[in-house]
């Protein structure tokens, strides 16, 4: 098995497509994505026997806190594999990026990967390394199963069929379905827009007032249009408008690559709180990711369970009301290659206190 620079996009997406986990930030556009706003994408990938049995998408990103190599929700390795398998595999991935981390001055490599704690243990211990003071992306991700069994918890050799919109809004908290089924009484629509690339506009103004309101630390306008530019096309997301009155409360962009919805974006304007317009929103991105044959709608990141005062605790009563299950990721790991990421590490353990984490 060797190490190389993947130069097929279709063979590349196609490999996370046959896996069990197929998270789209490792997906070949999303590369694209970061590397309009600022970042270099880095792809690499190990075949044996002339199949791929592993990639690796990491992005060279220069900020503030220190130059490093960013892997989101990855590697991604075949599900077949052993774990000294994947202890080869990782090795090898980590000697290559390690010198292109260092070519490019890079002081660590920070990788969250999207590897469920309790499937895969000893994956945890494979690299010394440091567990990261903040997460990159979310750890405790909420997510609705579309079909039974469930595809994230089964074989994927078992024939699963798709659930009803009765059976899922059956399994919804008693409260969300009222608040569902009052929006649609209420007179609120939700359309897909048709036009994504122009519309996104209305996105980022109700995001900006969703920051206000929130004070957190927000993607740039640039990565949003960035996202809808690359995958609108390629009819892998779909930017929704939820409307009362002509006037429009809440807005958001899902993501449908590989089978998998996920709720990336969500922004509303805090006029008429009384209306619950993102209720109805959620429901009918789900119907969506039903009629699509979607076997997951991804909630993406809740509070951890038991953890008062988390920033997440608001959107996780809102994400879990619909239903669904936890899968608790690995924590994100930093590998350090120089001294000066010491410092890295005070700063964010310091703004990890403020946050609340």
């Amino acid at each position: 098995m060797n190490v190389e620079h993947a130069l097929d996009q279709a063979e590349w997406d196609a490999f996370i497509g046959r896996q069990q986990f197929r998270p789209f930030l490792q997906n070949w556009t999303m590369g694209e994505v970061f590397r309009d706003a600022g970042g270099a994408p880095v792809r690499l990938l190990i075949k044996e026997g002339g199949e791929i049995v592993a990639i690796c998408q990491g992005i060279i990103t220069r900020a503030r806190r220190g130059p490093h190599i960013a892997i989101a929700y990855g590697p991604i390795m075949s599900d077949w594999r052993s774990a000294t398998g994947d202890q080869q595999v990782l090795k090898m991935f980590i000697d290559v990026l390690k010198d292109i981390a260092r070519n490019n001055q890079c002081t660590f490599i920070r990788m969250s990967p999207f590897w469920p704690k309790s499937h895969y243990p000893s994956r945890q211990s494979l690299v010394a390394s440091y567990q990261s003071p903040l997460h990159m992306f979310a750890e405790h991700v909420w997510y609705l199963p579309l079909v039974s069994p469930d595809a994230w918890q089964g074989p994927k050799s078992e024939v699963r069929s798709p659930r009803s919109e009765e059976e899922l809004l059956m399994q919804m908290r008693k409260t969300t379905r009222n608040l569902v089924r009052r929006a649609e009484r209420e007179g609120v629509t939700v359309t897909a827009s048709k036009n994504p690339q122009e519309d996104i506009e209305i996105f980022l103004r109700l995001h900006e007032q969703t920051r206000k309101r929130h004070g957190f630390t927000p993607y740039s306008n640039a990565f949003f249009r960035s996202q809808v530019k690359h995958f609108a096309p390629r009819g892998e997301c779909t930017l929704y408008i939820a409307r009362w009155k002509d006037e429009v409360l809440a807005s958001s962009i899902h993501m449908h690559v590989f089978g998998e919805t996920s709720y990336h974006h969500g922004a509303s304007s805090g006029t008429h709180p009384e209306i619950p317009a993102s209720y109805l929103l959620q429901w009918t991105a789900i119907r969506d990711a039903l009629k699509r044959g979607d076997h997951v709608y991804s909630f993406w990141g809740v509070a951890p369970e038991g953890v008062r005062g988390h920033p997440f605790s608001g959107v996780t009563t809102f994400k879990t009301g619909f239903g669904g299950n936890l899968l608790e990721l690995m924590h994100c790991i930093d590998i350090p290659l120089s001294p000066a990421y010491h410092l890295t590490r005070a700063f964010e353990l310091l703004r990890k206190w403020r946050r609340g984490f």
